[in-house]
């Protein structure tokens, strides 16, 4: 891993441990698979949401919002922190929600300790601050995968590559906000209470989605709640406790594995295969590989029928 910030993945699992390691206690993240206020509120008590998206190449800041109002106030009285570095966004978004509901969420000494000392600062200064904590750093990285390739991440993206961003939602001071740290302040999108978020919020990601193309589909939306084992628990469903039990240990290993560089692995499986052919002889290992390559081309073919019936015309 570099000195830097790392690229993590927009990931249940992923967040869920990572703001564990922080010191959070009682929340976790869960994918949201369509814009549904009901599938949200289900969910309930929500704290926010974190939304992944494709940055527009080439977009400029807007001197107002092309959805709600700037809110300068808000960005001096709530945690706010403009994004200063590359890869934090993700973690910053999920910052933004965590550190606005300290009142409601266990955030643990080290987060409260944060949330403390850059209280009083400008939003750029917080920022600042947030980019050069070596706990929230350290933490972060540990859950980017690992890459035995030269980390091409640090270098500035151009125009042509595709860049995505993390942004937040939360309700805080009878408000919706959108949390965006590339802005010059949280934007509000209007009146709204935690019980009303999951109604207020889903027709705001709506218009958000709409400024793209039909046919774009890269986004990735989801809910922090509370650990579902709680509610689990409490209205004694051990059905669904075992589920999430199920689902926090796929999640674990899920994650050691990114923690892992399996190239070499394969290299080596790979070599031992190909020498014990070649002990066979030179007519077994040139048969071998024609095998091989003739299954290869059966399945590119079936895959290609399959690929021609999806797209063919309807008669």
């Amino acid at each position: 891993m570099s000195a830097g910030w790392n690229t993590i993945e927009s990931d249940a699992g992923v967040f869920t441990y990572l703001i564990n390691n922080l010191g959070v206690k009682d929340v976790q993240f869960e994918e949201l698979v369509s814009l549904d206020a009901e599938f949200l509120r289900q969910r309930s008590p929500v704290f926010g949401v974190i939304f992944l998206f494709r940055y527009p190449s080439g977009e400029k800041p807007h001197e107002v919002p092309q959805d709600g109002s700037f809110d300068h106030e808000a960005a001096e009285n709530q945690f706010f922190a403009a994004q200063t570095i590359q890869n934090a966004c993700g973690t910053q978004a999920l910052l933004s929600v965590l550190l606005n509901k300290a009142d409601l969420i266990d955030i643990g000494p080290k987060l409260q300790e944060f949330r403390e000392f850059t209280g009083a600062l400008p939003a750029d200064v917080r920022g600042e601050a947030l980019s050069n904590s070596e706990l929230i750093r350290d933490v972060h990285n540990s859950f980017a995968r690992a890459s035995p390739f030269a980390d091409e991440a640090q270098r500035l993206a151009t125009e042509e590559d595709d860049v995505y961003h993390f942004i937040a939602y939360t309700a805080m001071n009878g408000k919706l906000y959108e949390l965006d740290g590339l802005q010059p302040a949280p934007i509000s999108h209007g009146s709204c209470d935690p019980d009303q978020f999951p109604d207020k919020v889903i027709p705001v990601l709506r218009r958000r989605i709409e400024r793209y193309p039909a046919h774009e589909i890269r986004f990735n939306l989801m809910a922090m709640v509370q650990d579902l084992r709680i509610r689990a628990r409490q209205i004694g469903d051990q059905s669904w406790l075992y589920q999430e039990e199920q689902k926090r240990s796929a999640w674990q290993w899920e994650n050691a594995l990114r923690r892992h560089n399996f190239i070499g692995f394969v290299g080596d499986v790979l070599k031992g295969v190909v020498g014990s052919k070649l002990v066979e002889g030179d007519a077994e290992y040139t048969d071998w590989v024609g095998e091989a390559k003739s299954k290869t081309k059966v399945r590119v073919e079936e895959q290609d029928k399959i690929k021609g019936g999806k797209n063919g015309n309807e008669p």
